[in-house]
């Protein structure tokens, strides 16, 4: 089961990046009771200031937002912290977008919604691949 699994790899510190806030606010208790530190942030202006504050092991990162295109963010991301594994999350049928993401460097993607047991597979391949 891999919820369980990442109680052996101690705290794996993540930013998720979602305007929906409810959304991001559910993830992330789910994510912090599966022993993953977890830090929302609700708009790509949030989530460039904050990767310039903290360290972060994986970015899971909505690719639809208000302010600043995932792709954008992406592209900072990965400019700044080429180390920092970004999983995406894409809906409203945006897979070809999530493509494009992964030619920018991001680790994967899922489409929203996604199980919460293959968002923590993915976390935990991101954090492997990136020791």
């Amino acid at each position: 089961m891999p919820g369980k699994e990442n109680l052996q790899n101690g705290n794996i510190k993540v930013l998720l990046v979602d305007d929906e806030k409810g959304f991001a606010d559910i993830l992330t208790k789910r994510l912090n009771k599966r022993n993953m530190d977890v830090t929302p942030v609700y708009t790509g202006i949030e989530a460039v200031q904050i990767i310039r504050k903290q360290d972060f092991d994986v970015a899971v990162l909505d690719l639809k937002m208000e302010d600043m295109d995932g792709i954008e963010v992406l592209k900072i991301f990965k400019k700044a912290y080429p180390e920092m594994a970004v999983i995406m999350l894409t809906g409203h049928g945006s897979e070809q977008a999530a493509k494009e993401g992964i030619e920018f460097g991001a680790f994967d993607y899922l489409t929203k919604p996604c199980e919460l047991e293959d968002l923590i597979e993915k976390i935990l391949e991101a954090k492997a691949k990136r020791r």
